[in-house]
């Protein structure tokens, strides 16, 4: 009997071994008979899982795909598994797909993260290019983004402000020791400053920084964004390989569920508190998203979505946008100023001469601070939030630098070697906030300078 299993099991093997490999020779086929100038594949897949285990090993996703662009150019193709990948390494290239094929790269790939944290797909971030993403879009930048909004929320940014200053002095005058020092954990200061004000722009929450009960709530809320942002991160088998998503490698999914449900149980909370009685208060002088997606939508339906899903799968991807990558900027900007006093002193000496040290700094006083803008900039330039973009696909094939690139592939976007690309940015490993006041004094940071 034992015989007969072992053979059985064997049998299966094999017969799903040869299923595969059918299955990979087939998918081959398929991306190389696109005709045309096909871009440079790189080599070292694996069969079946094909480069999934580059993007796993012990160099970053973003190191790994920029070294391989030494070897195969500026843009080269991968394959996730069985999905083929255009991987971009130039702001050349960048500029062309942005510009000459933005209609023809807009789609989002659908993966497991997606549809678990995204509501299934209702985060419109993660939704996929149509009547939906366009509606939700024209939604927040005209309800959460425009002059007017921003115009109305000014007094959070400068309460938040102040009273993080506040507390920071505090700190320093109560635990400060003989020499006037204290040790302060910046990355955690940083975190509650951006945590409060995109809570109370989005939600109309605040929590206290000192109130044990409040931080109980934010330490559960960090949680959840850190796995949220850790498990959208993931280049997973099952999304690579879906006849394998099945057998959950690793157990991702599941945490990705039980992640879901947290971040549901507290956006929920969030839109019980708007609710009164049952009731949404519609006569709130001082409104917030949640209040605002309310009015816009009435309780209807959106591409098969109910209100109250859209307001919290939207409230959320404001926030987990919003929150976390500004704390990260803000790390990487005072920890660079702080290995290069230099540059620390010029800040210093910038805000002392248009500022003074008698009071805080104004909206109007920005475009003063010539210098310190200058140092976001180079801040951004070398430690992008997402070192990749964000996944796009495309739902037409076209020419991208100079490659025929069919419909389907997935489109990555190395902003980390793009950002260190050495012929557009001399010195690129070196923090030089100058070269933005010189060599590159007109470009910004809204994505209109590719190039």
């Amino acid at each position: 009997m034992t015989d007969l299993l072992d053979l059985s099991t064997f049998g299966y093997a094999v017969v799903l071994g040869v299923t595969l490999l059918f299955l990979y020779s087939k998918l081959k086929k398929l991306s190389s008979g696109s005709g045309g100038k096909a871009a440079s594949v790189a080599t070292g897949a694996w069969p079946i899982i094909s480069h999934l285990p580059l993007l796993g090993g012990p160099k970053a996703p973003h190191e790994m795909l920029g070294d391989l662009g030494e070897k195969y150019g500026p843009a080269y193709m991968i394959r996730i598994g069985v999905h083929p990948a255009l991987v971009v390494n130039s702001s050349d290239v960048a500029k062309e797909i942005f510009t000459t094929n933005d209609l023809h790269v807009s789609s989002r790939s659908e993966f497991a993260a997606a549809k678990h944290l995204g509501y299934n797909y209702a985060m419109f971030g993660f939704s996929p290019y149509g009547q939906y993403w366009r509606e939700m879009r024209k939604i927040t930048m005209v309800e959460v983004l425009s002059n007017h909004r921003i115009d109305q929320l000014k007094k959070v940014f400068v309460s938040e402000i102040e009273g993080s200053m506040k507390l920071l002095y505090n700190t320093w005058a109560e635990k400060k020791d003989g020499f006037g020092k204290v040790l302060v954990e910046m990355k955690k200061h940083f975190s509650d400053l951006t945590l409060n004000v995109v809570l109370r722009m989005v939600a109309g929450r605040r929590y206290s920084v000192v109130a044990e009960e409040d931080q109980k709530e934010v330490l559960r809320y960090r949680k959840a964004l850190r796995d949220f942002f850790h498990l959208t991160g993931l280049f997973m088998l099952g999304d690579a390989v879906p006849f394998l998503q099945w057998l959950d490698i690793g157990g991702y999914e599941k945490r990705m569920k039980i992640t879901a449900k947290e971040l549901d149980e507290i956006s929920g909370g969030w839109l019980d508190d708007h609710r009164k009685g049952g009731h949404w208060d519609e006569n709130k002088k001082e409104k917030d998203f949640m209040d605002v997606m309310n009015s816009v939508l009435k309780g209807a339906s959106l591409a098969g979505y109910d209100a109250d899903t859209i307001n919290k799968a939207t409230s959320l991807n404001m926030i987990l946008a919003g929150s976390d990558t500004t704390t990260v900027t803000l790390v990487w900007c005072l920890s660079l100023m702080l290995n290069n006093p230099r540059i620390l002193k010029k800040a210093q000496e910038e805000l002392d001469t248009h500022i003074s040290k008698d009071r805080f700094v104004n909206e109007i006083d920005i475009g003063k601070l010539v210098y310190i803008q200058a140092i976001i900039k180079e801040t951004f330039r070398m430690y992008p939030p997402a070192p990749l973009s964000a996944p796009r696909e495309l739902n037409e094939s076209c020419s991208i630098g100079g490659y025929n690139i069919p419909k389907g592939t997935r489109l990555i976007i190395n902003l980390h070697k793009i950002q260190r690309d050495p012929k557009k940015w001399p010195e690129q490993l070196k923090f030089k906030p100058e070269r933005f006041l010189t060599t590159h004094k007109d470009v910004d940071v809204k994505g209109q300078h590719l190039n």
